[in-house]
């Protein structure tokens, strides 16, 4: 009984000391560059928020962030609606396509899209060969590709919080609302879509954290020209070894995945996405 206690009591004192090790000292060590590097002081953080390059960089992350998570959660909203309610070689289809893209890299993903988008690549040579395009379209290095790149990473993981709110909801309230004579349609905006919120903001939010923090996708996809903040803390800390300026940023994106995630917990209360 006594090794039991000694053995739990070690394990209680173990657990703060791994994650103090593994997490909260490196966090506060580029907090410490951010403000040490190249001199004492909030110059970084000042330049973050006055650096036309840098704000620049910010406004496209946020236009391209939010323009792939109004398309993902839209397109995950249908594939999870059939996945719950649709037929069963309709919910079988719905997993593959769920499920398969978890099974493949990310940078093969990435260089598949390179492929298809390219000047000779798959959609123009096929274009080009039913005539229904001149001359060969720019899909690579451009916002188009990257957001089409990350969409297609993202959108399986904006189906399980709304397909899991989608099951909890009871068929017996949507057959009363029909039963009382609403349409389909004032039925799903007035009923239907309303109980299925939760589940549509907290993959609005898992999204909004996976693209704010998107590397690989971005920088094959974008070539260099579309440049968003992952890439950019890249280049200031390995490339221009502006190791302060890099942490000041990385701080900053911190900032804003922490506030996303601390209204997740406290708006949407997770636990009952696994109900």
């Amino acid at each position: 009984m006594a090794a039991r206690l000694n053995i739990h009591t070690i394990a209680m004192w173990l657990l703060p000391a791994l994650f103090l090790a593994v997490y909260l000292a490196p966090l506060l060590g580029v907090f410490g560059w951010s403000v040490s590097r190249p001199e004492p002081g909030a110059e970084n953080y000042v330049r973050m928020m006055t650096d036309a390059d840098a704000l620049n960089i910010m406004l496209r992350t946020a236009r391209v962030c939010l323009l792939v998570t109004g398309i993902s959660v839209l397109l995950a909203y249908l594939m999870a609606y059939h996945w719950v309610f649709g037929s069963p070689a309709r919910k079988l289809f719905m997993e593959l396509c769920i499920f398969i893209p978890f099974w493949i890299s990310v940078l093969i993903r990435a260089f598949g899209w390179v492929v298809i988008l390219r000047n000779k690549g798959i959609l123009n040579e096929t274009l080009l060969s039913i005539g229904a395009i001149a001359e060969p379209l720019t899909l690579v290095r451009t916002e188009f590709s990257v957001v089409l790149g990350m969409v297609h990473f993202l959108v399986p993981f904006a189906v399980f919080p709304i397909a899991s709110v989608m099951r909890q909801i009871d068929s017996r309230v949507l057959l009363a609302s029909r039963g009382m004579g609403a349409s389909p349609a004032f039925t799903f905006w007035n009923v239907f879509l309303p109980l299925t919120i939760p589940g549509v903001l907290a993959s609005v939010i898992i999204v909004l954290v996976f693209a704010l923090g998107f590397f690989i996708t971005p920088a094959i996809l974008g070539g260099g020209k579309i440049v968003m903040i992952a890439e950019y803390i890249y280049i200031q800390m390995f490339q221009t070894s502006n190791w302060g300026f890099g942490a000041a940023l990385s701080i900053g994106v911190l900032a804003v995945v922490a506030a996303m995630a601390g209204l997740l917990f406290r708006v949407i209360h997770p636990e009952r996405l696994v109900k």
